[in-house]
């Protein structure tokens, strides 16, 4: 890679596809530990003979994670933070397809194509002497929770960064995110008395107490789908029933049923409301359990930092960026509540997790520059 100029050195891109090709070949489906060891292994050896200090951290109970960086210290001026790992794939899907300037195969939008970009910035750094203090974090896991990139900071526990670049909400590099909403997951637990079908009034059906809750929290998270369509507002909280299971077999009243939610909820909206308002359905023999919560992610618009990003993004695109929001979480969110600035911005492409997941290759390339530009910006101290 950075020894064999695979990459953006000395100003000219040199075989930025190659190395995403390479990448996309690998089949990381999160949990594939012999393609994701060989997938990072293929990462450290291309730093090799570069002054890049590079790690992969193994962990008992979680993936590994790789880190470079060009120097020893704790505090980085610019991270980048990311994944290797994907959502599972036709097998022709790890042969990646070029077709009018798309590149087509697994991970290519999901987020291969733009941990290329940060390996090929660290590339530049290292060639052209920056000074700045650069960092890339690759997880392994995070289609499935990211519990590498918490045993990473478990381990790591005085990191930080002035700014992460956060590349992973692949979509369109004509816009910044600047909102993420936090990721709370419940479990709904529904416990009845069972009893023979034909005789439903010996028993208590916990799939329809189940349901009544689950119809209770529509009054207060409206159900939303492509039929019904996009509402106005997009910022607000939401949920979606991810996972329901209760009862055995056919002919018995179900004593026990569960179901998994999914919300996703803005930033004035606290874990503490959402649990008033389960409390309110869950009545009669429904329990519910906080599987996780995190925190949102709310970046001003008027950040410094954020706009000189901005600035260099739309002179290298030639048109204006703008700010939105989206509903997706953030791994960078774990950096924000240390105090990080995070830029939220990729390249363009369609399809993640889809059979026909693609990525544009123009905008791998100007968010090479824009990522090369922004460094420079921060090693002149301009920042």
């Amino acid at each position: 890679m950075c020894g064999d100029k695979y990459l953006f050195l000395k100003g000219e891109i040199m075989d930025l596809i190659k190395t995403i090709n390479d990448l996309v070949r690998f089949k990381t489906e999160t949990g594939n530990q012999i393609e994701i060891d060989k997938c990072l292994e293929y990462i450290k050896n291309a730093f090799n003979g570069t002054k890049a200090n590079v790690k992969i951290e193994r962990f008992d109970n979680a993936s590994p994670v790789i880190y470079v960086r060009n120097n020893d210290k704790d505090e980085q001026d610019v991270l980048v933070l990311g994944h290797i790992d994907v959502v599972k794939a036709k097998e022709e899907m790890y042969e990646p397809k070029i077709i009018d300037g798309k590149m087509f195969g697994r991970g290519t939008l999901d987020m291969k194509s733009f941990a290329v970009v940060a390996l090929n910035s660290m590339c530049y750094v290292l060639e052209n002497n920056l000074d700045v203090n650069f960092g890339i974090i690759l997880s392994s896991d995070e289609e499935k929770g990211s519990n590498s990139t918490h045993a990473f900071l478990e381990r790591y526990k005085n990191i930080k960064a002035k700014v992460v670049l956060d590349n992973d909400v692949g979509g369109d590099i004509g816009v910044i995110i600047n909102k993420c909403k936090n990721p709370v997951f419940v479990k709904l637990i529904s416990k009845g008395v069972s009893a023979h079908g034909s005789t439903p009034w010996e028993g208590i059906d916990a799939n329809e107490k189940l349901m009544e809750a689950l119809r209770g929290l529509r009054e207060f998270y409206p159900y939303f789908d492509k039929n019904i369509g996009k509402p106005e507002d997009t910022w607000v909280d939401t949920v979606h029933v991810a996972k329901i299971n209760g009862g055995d077999v056919s002919n018995i009243i179900s004593s026990y049923a569960e179901a998994l939610l999914d919300f996703r909820l803005v930033e004035t909206s606290t874990v503490e409301d959402l649990e008033k308002n389960l409390m309110k359905v869950c009545k009669d023999g429904v329990e519910y359990e906080i599987v996780s919560s995190s925190t949102s992610v709310v970046m001003s618009e008027n950040e410094p930092k954020i706009l000189a990003y901005k600035k260099i993004a739309e002179e290298v695109l030639g048109k204006n960026i703008k700010f939105e929001q989206i509903g997706g979480a953030t791994d960078a969110r774990l950096f924000a509540q240390k105090g990080a600035i995070v830029i939220m911005h990729s390249g363009t492409g369609e399809g993640m997790h889809g059979d026909d997941e693609y990525v544009e290759l123009l905008s791998v390339e100007q968010l090479c520059q824009i990522q090369i530009k922004y460094l420079e910006e921060i090693a002149k101290k301009m920042l």
